[in-house]
């Protein structure tokens, strides 16, 4: 599994910590989104993520998730433990408008 994103990003960042808390350690791959007017821009980065967004998570069946959002609710269906959202109706609203 390879994560593409950058440190910068809250998007990426948000994915990182979800794949801590389910215990994924996928390889990171760093795209700059400053440098020479942004790698995400690159030919090469966007036959990964044609949106040309961060981050990306490629599965190691060549399969590429896009979002985060989508990206976490991959994690949470495939790794279903530890849950990223509790039970209660009222604090699982919480978590998603942090994360939001």
């Amino acid at each position: 599994m390879k994560l593409y994103g950058y440190w910068r990003s809250t998007s990426s960042y948000r994915l990182r910590i979800a794949l801590a808390l389910k215990g994924v350690t996928p390889d990171q791959v760093p795209v700059h989104l400053v440098r020479d007017g942004g790698e995400h821009r690159s030919a090469a980065y966007r036959r990964i993520n044609p949106q040309g967004r961060v981050p990306s998570l490629a599965l190691d069946d060549g399969s590429v998730l896009i979002q985060s959002p989508a990206i976490i609710e991959y994690l949470e269906e495939v790794f279903c433990e530890p849950p990223l959202l509790p039970e209660d109706p009222v604090a699982r609203a919480r978590v998603r408008a942090v994360a939001a």
